[in-house]
């Protein structure tokens, strides 16, 4: 199974089109409308507008076997805590191994942002983010089916 942190993800369609290559349901979790879906392999989760609803249903659900895709990283650490294979839409994969880091560095940056010291602007999603998303997909996907 395949769960995707689907508000704001710039990578649904590559998404889909890995999914059905390696035969994977798709679960897209949002707290607002999705387009909907013809492919009885997708599934399309609306929930409540509720703060960390989205990843509360996700992290519910997730576990050894499933491809979690998202790019926020608490809820990546919940996924990752509960063995599923998780990666974000530019490829970064999130781990036992950098999830510790992972998590210092976004406290870090929301303090600095607090402080004034950094604006936080985030960088513009590129071809090769697209790239290196694909190829991450396509690999995690390959591990969860052996899994």
């Amino acid at each position: 199974m395949i769960y995707v942190d689907a508000d704001a993800c710039p990578v649904k369609p590559e998404i889909l089109k890995v999914a059905e290559r390696h035969a994977l349901p798709v679960t897209l979790v949002a707290n607002s409308g999705l387009r909907p879906s013809r492919d009885p392999m997708v599934t399309n989760v609306i929930v409540s507008a509720g703060f960390d609803a989205a990843d509360d249903w996700i992290a519910e659900r997730a576990g050894p076997g499933d491809v979690v895709i998202t790019a926020d990283v608490p809820l990546a650490g919940r996924c990752v805590a509960k063995g599923a294979l998780v990666t974000g839409p530019t490829g970064r994969v999130f781990d036992v191994a950098n999830i510790g880091m992972a998590t210092a560095m976004r406290d870090l940056g929301a303090h600095l942002r607090e402080t004034g010291e950094s604006r936080g602007f985030n960088a513009a999603f590129t071809a090769r983010d697209r790239s290196a998303f694909l190829e991450t997909l396509d690999r995690l996907c390959r591990r969860a089916k052996q899994a």
